[in-house]
């Protein structure tokens, strides 16, 4: 009993092996079926044997026989001989069926395998995308923009998904990658084996999603984890992730190593409602900077510019703004003084269309210098800003504006509940609080907004995304229709989550919309691209060193008078400040403003009181 125990356990572990172990198992039973009547046939029909070519031709007749049952219909022989022949045709027709079965069952199977996305796969200098989340489809749709002009580029997505939905939600949001081909792939980021199935040491760059939900990111932690322990045996590429919280930065970078580019997401997004509060249109600034659709950042060396200085650089280029230098060492520096010398190797920082459009000018422009306002028109007042809802970010917005308030400002925070910080420690700001449901137009009347000249809506963190989009809507419509009733006298910035909600809100007509995942994800896209602007868009994102201002126009140059842009870059420099473009408020009611980035030196424009123009400077 134990050697049978013993061989039909040795049987049942063969069969466990799969499709290859099945067809092994058919081909030995055929074999014997063939070889057995084959050898009965010789030792009783001698004479049948004989007549069709000794034994090996009856062995092939079996053979025959066993994959082709209608073979047996020219028989001739001896009753024995046609017995054997139809023994051999009637197993054929079982191992020949189970054999069909099998690969039938084989085949399923590794259809099924593909379909669930566990192959491994074979690309070289492909961006890789570890987990999943509404961010996903803006990251690939910027990756295809990027890759538009090469021959051949994949990006490969790695989430706990299923393949086919994955590409299909792709298909969908997407659309058109054009020559960009979207590899899915299913498994866990956060399990080694699934990273494997990603190629990851040939990959180009990596980006780490945030995922939804509680506590994001622990699972970015882990990634960024298993990414620095793993062995790279070809060199290691550039991996670029987010943290939703700040106090986990510092965890983050440390579990990444010093190759890894951490985002501090709330932190950009805290400082882009808060400058976004006094300098509306700043978000659609940032966004045109970011993606891959409108002007970029681009480093270029321009050797002529060698022992000039940074302000005579402004207007060398006929399209193209500078912003800064990059030394030498690779020290960049966004707004240098204008005296600052250009040195040998140094490249100049600055925003274009296309690298292939950047061209010394042939001539100058004139300059109306007669036009340029020696001075601002005015002096800046207190605000007065009501603060819509409330959430995580509502406490660091709120002391980011007071460092940059002039004193006697306040804020009023209009919410179902009081804050719990009492805000004693702030230097400029007062802070107060009125009891509002921020979506009821009743209690938004009560707060009487007409008496405020800005109002900030915060998201609802609380609730479902695109819940708190839809009552953000509200709120907004709400706003709007009071303020064309007192006659437009605040402006509007509110958060949303989903861009594509930010479309819809374009009807209520206000002044910025700060989508803080869109933009984020724009960031992770250029730094997985162009990993050498980091230092760029470090210093560029920092309040301590030079940032996007929008300033009004009639600082800058008289209001009603036709100018080249060429007399805008003048009036910025004696200023000490580097234009990029300007915004035309409200160009029409359909479109909204409209924000022009590196515009033509020679283009000309005419500014009202309500224009501005986009600057890099420190305050």
């Amino acid at each position: 009993m134990r050697t049978r125990d013993r061989l039909r356990s040795w049987f049942d572990s063969t069969m466990d092996r799969g499709t290859p172990a099945l067809i092994g198992w058919l081909g030995i039973a055929s074999l014997t079926l063939i070889v057995v009547v084959t050898l009965v046939a010789w030792l009783l029909t001698g004479d049948d044997v004989a007549a069709n070519k000794g034994w090996l031709g009856v062995l092939w007749m079996s053979l025959l026989r066993t994959l082709d049952p209608g073979t047996m219909g020219a028989d001739t022989g001896s009753a024995p001989f046609l017995a054997l022949m139809l023994v051999v045709t009637i197993g054929g027709i079982f191992l020949v069926s189970s054999l069909i079965g099998v690969l039938t069952t084989g085949l399923d199977n590794q259809i099924t395998q593909l379909r669930r996305g566990r192959s491994r796969v074979i690309e070289r200098g492909h961006t890789v995308i570890l987990g999943w989340s509404d961010q996903v489809f803006t990251v690939i749709a910027e990756l295809a923009r990027a890759n538009a002009g090469r021959t051949r580029s994949a990006v490969v997505v790695l989430a706990d998904h299923d393949k086919i939905d994955m590409e299909e939600q792709i298909r969908v949001r997407v659309g058109d990658t054009g020559r960009t081909r979207v590899i899915c792939r299913s498994g866990s980021p956060l399990k080694r084996a699934a990273l494997d199935l990603t190629s990851l040491d040939t990959a180009r760059s990596v980006i780490v999603m945030t995922p939804p939900g509680r506590d994001p990111d622990i699972d970015v932690i882990k990634v960024l984890l298993l990414l620095n322990n793993r062995p790279w045996p070809t060199g290691r590429p550039h991996v670029v992730a987010a943290v939703q919280e700040s106090a986990n930065i510092a965890a983050a970078r440390l579990a990444g190593g010093p190759l890894a580019h951490i985002i501090d997401a709330d932190d950009i997004a805290v400082r882009m409602v808060a400058q976004s509060h006094r300098q509306s249109g700043l978000s659609a600034v940032c966004t045109d900077l970011l993606d891959f659709a409108g002007n970029e950042i681009y480093l270029r060396a321009e050797p002529r510019l060698a022992g000039r200085t940074y302000g005579e650089a402004l207007d060398y280029f006929e399209l193209g703004a500078p912003i800064g230098l990059c030394r030498a060492d690779g020290d960049v520096v966004l707004n240098p003084p204008m005296d600052t010398a250009v040195e040998a190797g140094d490249q100049i920082v600055l925003i274009a269309e296309d690298d292939l459009l950047i061209k010394p000018a042939l001539e100058a422009v004139p300059v109306a210098t007669a036009a340029i306002v020696a001075e601002p028109v005015g002096r800046a007042q207190p605000d007065r800003t009501l603060l819509v809802g409330w959430n995580d970010r509502a406490e660091k917005i709120i002391n980011l504006l007071d460092r940059n308030a002039i004193p006697d400002s306040i804020v009023d925070v209009a919410a179902p509940q009081p804050p719990e910080n009492t805000f004693d420690q702030l230097k400029h700001l007062t802070v107060g609080y009125k009891r509002c449901e921020p979506a009821s137009r009743r209690s938004l009347e009560t707060l009487d907004p007409g008496s405020y000249t800005r109002i900030v809506v915060l998201a609802d963190d609380s609730a479902d995304p695109d819940r708190a989009d839809d009552r953000t809507l509200v709120t907004l419509l709400h706003l709007r229709d009071i303020e064309d009733r007192l006659g437009d006298p605040y402006s509007i910035v509110t958060e949303m989550n989903d861009d594509s909600n930010r479309e819809v809100a374009q009807v209520t007509r206000a002044d910025d919309f700060i989508v803080s995942a869109r933009l984020i994800s724009l960031l992770m896209t250029q730094l997985a691209e162009n990993p050498h602007l980091l230092s760029v868009f470090a210093d560029l994102f920092d309040p301590e060193g030079s940032e996007i201002h929008l300033k009004p126009a009639a600082d800058y140059i008289t209001a009603g008078t036709p100018v080249t842009y060429a007399t805008v870059i003048e009036a910025a420099r004696r200023r000490g400040e580097t234009p990029i473009g300007y915004r035309i408020a409200r160009a029409d009611t359909e479109s909204g403003d409209r924000v022009v980035l590196n515009p033509a030196k020679a283009e000309l424009v005419t500014f009202t009181a309500e224009d501005s123009v986009i600057v890099v400077a420190e305050d």
